[in-house]
């Protein structure tokens, strides 16, 4: 089988996982290799996501590291056997793949943690906001690719209800809540959104206020999402160079310490819903 040309974040994270063991294992390439009677053409496909792996080599591989994390193991395997192609697959061409990447990120996610400090999280965001928010991009989108990304925003917020509904909660400053990316009506149709949001079981919205005590992380924007075991945590996080996303356990033990130092210094969701209120009717 031909390597993959362009495979997702969740391939390259397979492969990334299990690189991990190997190196874990202080064992290198050209003895798994030679184990296994393999290739290390293969071995490098497969560690750099452009190939995929059989249950079987997975757990062969997992037993020459001595990985004795069955839950890991696990995950690693439902995650190689994983052929769900979603909702974002209609966008592949068409949006650059860190969009893809990230809706696949959710799609698959256990629980949702974000922080945010420049503008209402994506999948609380209204349509206009949304497109608001990409149009003022520089250089500015063609318009088929603004729609398209607005379109896909939009589709995201499906991960918030049904059957398959992700535990989610953001914590929000002020500031964005009072940001008017459009105008008047936007906003106002905005906070509306957020408390609706907020109303489902499985979504916690708390802000922020200005004069809290003790909050320095005006930078502190964040997306985190739960994996089927905490080592397959991810964090995603914007950079002047486009997405990033996160996986080293050091990186992942500083982001939830991040979260949990923001979420104390929020309002509990109920003091958080009349706060929103009372910011709408200020409007």
């Amino acid at each position: 089988m031909a390597p993959r040309s362009q495979p997702t974040a969740r391939q390259v994270r397979l492969g990334t996982e299990l690189r991990k063991l190997r190196v874990s294992a202080g064992m290198s390439a050209r003895t798994v290799v030679e184990a296994l009677s393999s290739t290390s053409a293969q071995m490098s496909q497969v560690e750099a996501g452009l190939s995929g792996v059989s249950e079987e080599r997975l757990r062969r591989l997992a037993a020459l590291y001595g990985c004795a994390d069955e839950a890991l193991v696990e995950a690693l395997v439902a995650m190689a056997a994983d052929r769900t192609r979603g909702w974002w697959e209609e966008y592949r061409g068409v949006l650059l793949p860190e969009f893809l990447d990230l809706a696949e990120l959710e799609y698959h996610a256990r629980f949702l943690r974000v922080i945010g400090t420049a503008h209402v999280p994506g999948l609380l965001q209204t349509e206009d906001y949304a497109r608001a928010v990409f149009a003022f991009w520089v250089p500015e989108l063609p318009e088929g690719e603004l729609e398209g990304q607005v379109e896909h925003r939009l589709r995201r917020r499906q991960v918030l209800a049904g059957d398959r509904a992700v535990e989610y909660e953001a914590v929000v400053h002020e500031s964005v809540l009072r940001t008017q990316v459009a105008d008047r009506r936007v906003a106002l149709a905005q906070l509306d959104e957020v408390l609706q949001q907020s109303e489902r079981p499985n979504v916690t919205v708390r802000v922020i206020p200005f004069d809290t005590v003790g909050f320095a992380g005006a930078s502190a924007a964040l997306f985190y999402a739960g994996g089927r075991v905490p080592a397959l945590d991810t964090v995603q996080r914007d950079t002047p160079y486009g997405t990033a996303f996160l996986d080293d356990a050091s990186q992942l033990l500083s982001m939830r310490t991040l979260f949990r130092k923001v979420e104390a210094l929020s309002l509990d969701p109920v003091k958080s819903r009349d706060f929103i209120h009372r910011l709408a009717k200020e409007l």
